[in-house]
């Protein structure tokens, strides 16, 4: 049974949407930002850090961990403070364009894990402010990161998205069916016999 080392109930929609068999198993892990470090960078090393430490508690298992930050002009937008925090961070994306970055790692207790990073572009419309308040007012920012949700409500502050929706989401679709069927672990598109 593969594991996902994630309480994301986007991941987890994500994953079954590639029909594999898995366990929920979220993980507390330290996610701050370390000094200079790239969006690239956080994304990966977190993804591999959270598998890490579910293989600990799974030994032998296959873990499937993943994180996801907003990221303008390299600089890593948060999940905001407060509804303050998140009017400046939606006025900050208004009628620009920001990426979204997704490490997906894969790990087994006693292997390297493999990891991919993916990168989406989205790009917001231009805000009215009402419509900013009125957003923020929903209550959807106030734990994601960028102060919005691209598969919720905040999808209709966005013009266009160039990439996969899914890295946007939090779980890059293609790279996790890669990196599942090259561990050979069923899914959709891949039989246990490898056809």
């Amino acid at each position: 049974m593969l594991i996902l080392a994630s309480g994301s109930p986007r991941r987890r929609e994500l994953l079954a949407l590639l029909g594999v068999q898995f366990q929920v198993e979220p993980v507390e892990t330290d996610e701050s930002v370390l000094p200079a470090e790239t969006p690239e960078e956080v994304v990966l090393r977190l993804a591999i850090a959270k598998g890490s430490a579910a293989c600990e508690l799974h030994p032998g298992q296959w873990v499937l961990s993943a994180d996801t930050v907003v990221a303008m002009d390299d600089r890593i937008l948060g999940k905001p403070i407060d509804r303050i925090d998140a009017i400046s961070m939606l006025r900050g994306l208004s009628g620009r364009e920001h990426r979204v970055h997704t490490g997906v790692a894969l790990s087994r207790s006693g292997e390297l894990p493999s990891a991919v990073h993916s990168v989406t572009v989205v790009h917001f419309r231009d805000l009215d402010p009402v419509e900013i308040e009125a957003y923020v007012a929903t209550g959807e920012p106030s734990d994601k990161a960028g102060a919005y949700a691209v598969q919720g409500l905040g999808g209709t502050l966005v013009d266009r998205v160039e990439g996969e929706l899914s890295t946007g989401v939090g779980l890059t679709l293609s790279t996790t069916a890669t990196l599942l069927s090259s561990a050979g672990i069923p899914h959709a598109f891949r039989n246990p016999n490898g056809s």
